[in-house]
C-alpha cells in the first residue's frame, strides 16, 4: 500500500498530532460541564481533564507488571497513528485496522493485570468490539460505493454528498458512537461515572502515567471518531465543511444527553441492538444503494 504524504497531508497530520489532544481534552471538559448542568450541579471547570492528567503524571509510577506499560503505550501510539493516517487522507480500511489494533492492546493490558475486575472489563471490551466493528466496516464500504475510493482525501474532495445515499449507515454509525464513546447505556467495560459496578473496568489496575497515557489516547480517539462522522457531509465545499463540524458538535451533545438519560444495559442488549442496527440500517442501506446504482438511479 502506497502512502502519498503531500504537504497538505503532512500539515493536517501534524495539526492532529499537536492540536488533537487539546480538542479532545476540551470535549471531555465540556462533557463534564454539560453533564453537571443536566444533573443540577455546578460541575468542574472545562479545563479539569487537563488538570487531572497533569496530576496523574506527577504521581509515583506503580504498575502490576512490566508488560502493562508497554501495552498501554502501544495503545496510545496506535491511536495516534490512526488519527495521523485519517487526517493525512489515507485509506479508510487501514485507519479502521489501526484503530482496532489500538483497542486490542488495551484489552491485553487489562488481561495482563490478573485482576478479576480488569479481566471482566477486558471481556466486555471485546464484546463491544464485536458490537461496533461490523457497522464501522459497512460505513467504509458505503463511502466507497458513493465516492469510488477508500481514501479519506478522495472522499473529502468528492463532489458526491454521502449523507443522502448513506442515510441508514449514518444512523447506524451514530448508534455505535455511543458504544465507542463509552456512554450509557453502553458503558460496559469502562466508565467515567461512579455507577460502574466494575470499579473502573479495564482501567482498574492502571494509575499514574499509565492512566494518563490512556486518557490522552481517548482524547485522540474521540477527535477522529467525530472525523468519521464529518465524512458524511464533506463534498469539497467550505460551507459543507462548516455544516459537518456543526453536525459533529451536535452529535457529541446528543451523546452526552443519551449518557445522562439512560441507565446502563447488559452486554446482551449491546450486542443484539448493535447488530440489529448494523443489519437493518447498514445492510439494507447497502443493498438499496447497490440496486439504485445497478438501475442507474444514482
Amino acid at each position: 500500500m502506497e502512502f502519498d504524504f503531500t504537504a497538505t497531508a503532512a500539515l493536517s497530520a501534524l495539526a492532529y498530532l499537536v492540536i488533537g489532544p487539546f480538542v479532545g481534552g476540551l470535549l471531555a471538559g465540556v462533557d463534564r460541564k454539560i453533564t453537571a448542568k443536566m444533573q443540577g450541579r455546578y460541575g468542574p471547570p472545562i479545563l479539569q481533564p487537563f488538570y487531572d492528567v497533569r496530576k496523574l503524571l506527577e504521581k509515583e509510577a506503580v504498575t502490576v507488571n512490566k508488560g502493562q506499560d508497554f501495552y498501554v503505550m502501544s495503545c496510545l501510539i496506535f491511536m495516534i497513528i490512526t488519527g495521523v493516517l485519517f487526517f493525512a487522507g489515507e485509506n479508510l480500511l487501514l485507519v479502521i485496522f489501526t484503530l482496532t489494533t489500538a483497542t486490542i492492546f488495551l484489552v491485553i493490558a487489562a488481561y495482563s493485570s490478573n485482576s478479576p475486575y480488569a479481566q471482566i472489563g477486558a471481556e466486555r471490551e471485546l464484546l463491544q468490539i464485536m458490537s461496533y466493528e461490523p457497522m464501522v466496516l459497512l460505513m467504509a464500504v458505503g463511502l466507497y460505493m458513493v465516492n469510488h475510493s477508500f481514501y479519506v482525501k478522495d472522499i473529502i474532495h468528492s463532489e458526491a454528498f454521502s449523507l443522502f445515499p448513506l442515510g441508514g449507515i449514518f444512523v447506524g454509525y451514530l448508534f455505535i458512537l455511543t458504544v465507542k464513546f463509552r456512554k450509557s447505556p453502553f458503558d460496559l467495560s469502562m466508565s467515567h461515572h461512579a455507577h460502574q459496578e466494575l470499579v473502573k473496568g479495564v482501567t482498574t489496575e492502571f494509575s499514574g502515567r499509565t492512566l494518563a497515557a490512556l486518557e490522552v489516547s481517548h482524547w485522540y480517539e474521540n477527535v477522529f471518531l467525530l472525523g468519521f462522522l464529518f465524512l458524511f457531509f464533506a463534498n469539497g465545499t467550505w460551507y459543507m465543511a462548516v455544516v459537518g463540524v456543526v453536525a459533529c458538535l451536535l452529535a457529541y451533545f446528543v451523546e452526552i444527553l443519551i449518557d445522562n438519560a439512560y441507565a446502563r444495559m447488559k452486554w446482551q442488549f449491546t450486542l443484539k441492538s448493535a447488530w440489529f442496527m448494523t443489519i437493518t440500517f447498514g445492510g439494507v442501506n447497502l443493498m438499496l444503494l447497490y440496486f439504485f446504482k445497478m438501475f442507474g438511479i444514482l
